[in-house]
C-alpha cells in the first residue's frame, strides 16, 4: 500500500516539517508545552522547529524516522528510550499532569506519529509503528508505548489492530489549546 513511500532518518534541514507532523500528532499538547517555551515574536512551530533541531536530547530529529513521497515528507513517528519516569510532585503542571503519569518505564516510548491527511489509509502510519524498532537497534527494551486520546478513534482502532493494548488512562484536562476531552490512554505492546 505505501510502495511510493520511502522511510529513512531525517536530518536536520527536516526539523520544522517534524514540528508541522508533531503539532499534528499532539492534539494540542504541543502547542501548550511550545506557547509556554516561545522567545518574543516566536510562533509556536517556530519552537518545535528549534527544538527537534537539537542533538542528543529526547526531543530530536535524531530520533524519529520519515515517510517521504516526490511532494516531500508525508509522515513522521517520534521515539526514544524512556528509562526514568517524570517526577511529578505537587507543583507540576496539571493540564501536563496526566502525560507525566501514563508513562510506562522502561519502553521505547513513541512521542507521536503523525501522516498527512491526504495520505492515511495507505499504510504509512502503520509502517513507520512497525519499522521504529528497526531504527533503535542498540536499545534492549521488551514494549512500546504510546498516549493516545480515546476520542481519536482511529488512531486507536490502528494500535489495537498491531497489538498495543490500553494499560492505564487518564482524563484529559481541559484547555483552550487542547483539541482533545474524554480520557489519554497509555497503551503498550511487547516489541
Amino acid at each position: 500500500m505505501n510502495e511510493s513511500a520511502i522511510f529513512y532518518p531525517p536530518g536536520p534541514d527536516d526539523s520544522r516539517r517534524i514540528a508541522e507532523l508533531y503539532q499534528m500528532a499532539a492534539g494540542g499538547v504541543a502547542d501548550y508545552v511550545w506557547s509556554g517555551m516561545a522567545e518574543p515574536g516566536e510562533s509556536v512551530l517556530d519552537v518545535g522547529a528549534r527544538r527537534f533541531v537539537r542533538t542528543g536530547e529526547d526531543f530530536s530529529f535524531q530520533n524519529c524516522v520519515v515517510a517521504a513521497r516526490e511532494e516531500g515528507i508525508v509522515g513522521m513517528i517520534h521515539a526514544f528510550p524512556m528509562t526514568e519516569r517524570t517526577e511529578v510532585d505537587d507543583d507540576f503542571d496539571p493540564v501536563l499532569r496526566p502525560y507525566a503519569e501514563l508513562e510506562h518505564v522502561p519502553s521505547l516510548y513513541i512521542a507521536g506519529i503523525a501522516v498527512d491527511p491526504e495520505c492515511r489509509g495507505q499504510g504509512i502510519g502503520e509502517t513507520l509503528l512497525t519499522s521504529c524498532a528497526v531504527y533503535h537497534p542498540d536499545v534492549d527494551l521488551a514494549d512500546q508505548s504510546l498516549i493516545a486520546f480515546e476520542e481519536n478513534e482511529g488512531s486507536v482502532r490502528l494500535y489495537h489492530r498491531l497489538g498495543f493494548r490500553v494499560f492505564d488512562r487518564r482524563p484529559v484536562v481541559p484547555h483552550e489549546l487542547i483539541q482533545y476531552s474524554g480520557d489519554a490512554l497509555l497503551m503498550v505492546r511487547a516489541i
